[in-house]
């Protein structure tokens, strides 16, 4: 069962590590601690996508940032509902259960590529940009083991995003993409701002399981 949970969500990301490695929390005994990884995009922006690494897989203790070498990780992306005080908060992060240091930063594009097996959890929403371009919104629940889910927002786009748009809540699909980052500024209250990163699937390619498939 846990090996099919782990299929359902798979990423594969290399880049260029941007933080010394943080202290996250502790399971058993084993410790969790938190780093950024820089991917570059084609257009040469880049993502910076929050990594969490198990110290049994690397030296925590070690810095590899500004060290010109890359990290290749294997993992899954998990998400958990974090309290604030104006209610919760959907944290996403890439968890790391393999990893390997490269000698060097790739200097093309980096390896980015996520696939998940879920279900519609809320129903999508479609628009347009002020340009014409379309757009769907799209939340999948991915199965975990013990009864628990990953909750991933995705962002499809043109026919994609039509094809999205006639998804039903609690439909079985399958898309394949890459984890993108973009900064936004969410508003607190009257006069006050916080400027925040949030983290989203761009979909190249969806499927419905049984049905129809749409890619980019």
């Amino acid at each position: 069962m846990e090996q099919e949970m782990i299929k359902n969500n798979q990423v594969m990301i290399t880049g260029e590590v941007m933080s010394d490695f943080r202290y996250s929390h502790r399971v058993y005994g084993e410790g969790f601690y938190m780093t950024e990884i820089a991917i570059k995009r084609l257009s040469d922006n880049f993502d910076i996508i929050p990594v969490m690494i198990s110290e049994r897989l690397i030296d925590t203790k070690k810095s590899y940032r500004g060290q010109g070498m890359g990290i290749r990780v294997n993992g899954q992306f998990r998400s958990y509902n974090r309290q604030e005080e104006k209610g919760n908060r959907l944290v996403l992060s890439v968890f790391a259960r393999e990893l390997e240091i490269l000698d060097e930063i790739p200097e093309e594009k980096g390896i980015n590529k996520i696939y998940l097996d879920g279900y519609v959890c809320k129903q999508p929403i479609y628009r347009k940009t002020p340009l014409g371009r379309e757009i769907a919104d799209l939340l999948i629940a991915v199965n975990r083991s013990y009864g628990k889910s990953d909750y991933i927002p995705c962002i499809c786009w043109g026919r994609n995003a039509r094809f999205a748009s006639d998804l039903e809540i609690g439909s079985h699909v399958q898309i394949h993409g890459r984890i993108q980052s973009r900064e936004y500024v969410k508003r607190l209250s009257e006069g006050e701002a916080e400027r925040r990163i949030a983290y989203e699937v761009s979909a190249s390619e969806i499927r419905i399981i049984g049905g129809e498939k749409y890619s980019v």
